[in-house]
């Protein structure tokens, strides 16, 4: 995958940048705010994101990998696609994201287009636990976040096909087993174990 580009840029349109690299000019589907902080003719360095369908490759772009690791993490809840991760983005910084499912703030998460009052409430439910606390200044928001193995073998399965409900519920079953210096391959190997048995 291509985890970030650097290049000069080519062309802002209102949704993507064009950033040349090596002479080829790579489309990134990016929101407001980053487009806002790029200049045609600029050198400039994105972290990205690569959604792979059938019929297309889309590469997304980000201000910052902490905008890129919100976006990956929204579109593990169900019914969350790179479109609508990315209007969150838009509408939300990712502390935003964080505080409004982190303090169960519907009225928030319903100013995003394409979100209503159930779709808010399931992205809550499904990311309440592993969204963690927002990284700003202090923060009032109580809630820890994940251990890092806990996300690394959730990420795992995953990409290995599972979907999001059963992959946290595979974590959820070998939390006992991580001890004070977790192994993520042997976390990762335990978690595959019992989601065969299910």
């Amino acid at each position: 995958m291509i985890a970030h580009v650097r290049g000069r840029v080519a062309a802002v349109t209102l949704s993507s940048a064009v950033l040349e690299v090596g002479g080829v000019g790579l489309e990134l589907m990016c929101t407001p705010g980053t487009l806002a902080t790029l200049r045609t003719g600029a050198e400039a360095m994105l972290p990205t994101s690569m959604v792979v369908r059938e019929d297309s490759l889309t590469l997304f772009g980000f201000a910052d990998d902490d905008e890129k690791s919100v976006f990956e993490l929204v579109q593990t809840a169900s019914g969350v696609g790179p479109k609508l991760a990315q209007a969150m983005l838009a509408v939300l910084s990712p502390d935003g994201v964080r505080t409004a499912i982190a303090t169960d703030d519907v009225k928030t998460l319903t100013k995003v287009p394409g979100i209503g009052q159930k779709g808010a409430q399931r992205i809550i439910l499904e990311l309440k636990d592993r969204i963690g606390a927002p990284h700003g200044r202090g923060g009032a928001v109580s809630a820890s976040p994940p251990a890092p193995w806990r996300d690394q073998v959730t990420q795992g399965l995953l990409g290995l096909g599972y979907n999001a409900r059963d992959a946290d519920k595979a974590v959820d079953a070998v939390a006992d087993e991580a001890g004070a210096t977790p192994d993520v391959g042997s976390l990762l190997r335990a978690a595959l174990r019992s989601l065969s048995k299910a």
